[in-house]
């Protein structure tokens, strides 16, 4: 997956296609050039974690690594200078314009591994992330344009924790780092030395592996998650299926247990030129994955939107008030629509479900109903078993002051009347932001 790459500057073919034969061997991948011109396009094509400079090449040893400096600014490579001179001004002249070591040949073929290698991962070492020990976004980020460049054969997928800052939230950052450090365990034993992994943010992962593997791997993580995901919660929540985020005194927000989500793409079915537009396709296949309820996977674009690009959806701000006293109901849509929503109220229950199917809200503000006949209830329930509204989001504005039995219907938010309409238009912010982030 060229996740070492070195690039050899060097006029003698002997000597150089020695030095990368010793590479080669250690699993480096290495470029070879006699041409100055071509190396600054190497660099900038393949950014190498390291570069080997020889003072066969005209210019000077010392120049050549200040313009080798001066080309790779932003990826900061490892330079090395190879010279036949041992003489200590020689050594001093070249550290100080720029090179990181120098090597005075003939070098031992142990010797020039062994600082090759320590290096490289002094390098890699500074990009690593303390807790997971594995890369950090710049190193994934350069590996997949190399091997957008180099190879024909290749996955990538975008494995994610949902709802993973929540659960951090509420059982705090050691329960959190536990969680990633376990789900990077069992990433790591699903890959193999051809695969890379590396990690975007806390919870949020990317791998580099071949076609032929990248669904075998997606569906092992999805299985292996949901497997475990239970032990990191006590038990009344791990048994009620939700946890509570309380917002402030006057709310609490019914979060789901996490799951996983994969977006895959690959190179079966369209070209990648830019790591820019491979990446924004990953997130955009990772949001189809999100829109399923719990963990899954979504491989291949075209095959999931029967064309060349994921079709992206107007952003939903619609509300839909369903509050049976009407003086209240108009209010709420007088003040949604003044908040810049574009909302509709209905006060009777039983036209609920179609005004969701003519509306298509992204919020509904459902009252539960009173006390004797808690309509409401129901009619959350039936929103959330089924497929087309399942995924919008519910605030359940109720006299009862019972947040389990209310959450417990599906809804996302509890609000126990009265309320203040400041209040409630916060959540729903929220919330709207939350639906849309995943379409």
């Amino acid at each position: 997956m060229l996740s070492k790459v070195v690039l050899i500057l060097d006029k003698r073919k002997e000597l150089s296609t020695k030095y990368k034969r010793i590479l080669e061997q250690n699993g480096i991948s290495a470029f070879v050039t006699s041409k100055t011109e071509d190396a600054f396009e190497l660099l900038y094509e393949y950014e190498p974690d390291l570069v080997l400079v020889s003072d066969s090449i005209a210019g000077g040893l010392d120049e050549n690594c200040k313009k080798i400096r001066m080309f790779s600014y932003s990826s900061r490579p490892t330079v090395i200078a190879i010279s036949k001179s041992s003489d200590l001004q020689d050594k001093l002249k070249t550290l100080e314009a720029g090179a990181d070591d120098y090597l005075s040949e003939p070098i031992d073929a142990r010797e020039f591994s062994a600082r090759i290698n320590a290096h490289l991962r002094r390098y890699f070492e500074s990009y690593l992330n303390e807790k997971t020990r594995l890369p950090d976004s710049k190193i994934s980020l350069k590996i997949f344009n190399r091997v957008l460049k180099k190879n024909k054969n290749w996955a990538a997928l975008l494995v994610k924790i949902n709802d993973f800052e929540f659960y951090k939230e509420i059982y705090g950052e050691l329960a959190a780092d536990k969680m990633v450090q376990t789900y990077t365990a069992i990433i790591t034993s699903a890959l193999d030395e051809h695969d890379f992994l590396g990690e975007i943010s806390s919870g949020e992962f990317f791998i580099l592996t071949n076609t032929y593997k990248a669904e075998r791997i997606a569906s092992f993580l999805t299985y292996a998650f949901d497997t475990i995901v239970d032990k990191f919660y006590s038990d009344e929540d791990a048994n009620q299926g939700y946890i509570i985020l309380r917002g402030d005194d006057n709310a609490g927000k019914r979060i789901t247990l996490v799951s996983t989500s994969i977006g895959i793409i690959s190179s079966e079915n369209k070209t990648y030129t830019s790591v820019k537009t491979a990446i924004n396709d990953l997130y955009d296949t990772y949001k189809l994955a999100r829109t399923k309820p719990g963990s899954g996977f979504i491989m291949e674009r075209q095959k999931i939107s029967a064309s060349d690009s994921v079709k992206q959806k107007s952003y939903n701000n619609k509300i839909l008030v369903v509050e049976p006293d009407a003086a209240l109901s108009l209010l709420l849509k007088t003040s949604a629509g003044l908040q810049g929503f574009d909302a509709m109220a209905v006060t009777d229950f039983d036209k609920t479900f179609e005004a969701v199917k003519n509306f298509s809200p992204a919020l509904i503000i459902l009252d539960a109903g009173s006390d004797d006949s808690l309509t409401g209830l129901t009619v959350a329930q039936k929103l959330k078993k089924s497929s087309e509204s399942q995924n919008i989001k519910i605030i359940m504005s109720t006299v009862v002051h019972d947040k389990k039995m209310i959450l417990n219907t599906g809804a996302d938010l509890y609000i126990p009347k009265p309320y203040e309409l400041i209040n409630i238009f916060s959540w729903a912010q929220k919330l709207i932001e939350e639906y849309n982030s995943i379409y």
